[in-house]
């Protein structure tokens, strides 16, 4: 199953790898990556990624992202790709 994570918040060292290193410790393969960085120093962060393999179940996976963005200091939202699609279809 494919999934879409965002990441929003303040501009900081090491969120890339904080996200990485969870996604990875779950099996998780990262499909696509997109990042930018706004005029107000505003991190934005965009993955499709590939849970097939995950260790855990989507829920549970989804949960742990959001626990990492609260550490953080950031907003961490995973959802399945068919669910992101049919929420953003005009």
């Amino acid at each position: 199953m494919r999934a879409v994570i965002t990441v929003i918040g303040n501009n900081r060292v090491g969120i890339i790898a904080a996200v990485s290193q969870e996604l990875a410790q779950q099996n998780v393969d990262i499909l696509d990556i997109t990042q930018t960085i706004l005029l107000t120093d505003v991190f934005t962060m965009t993955l499709l990624v590939e849970t097939t393999h995950s260790k855990i179940p989507f829920g549970d996976l989804a949960d742990r992202l959001s626990d990492l963005g609260k550490e953080m200091g950031l907003s961490i939202h995973a959802q399945r790709e068919d669910t992101f699609d049919a929420m953003h279809r005009i």
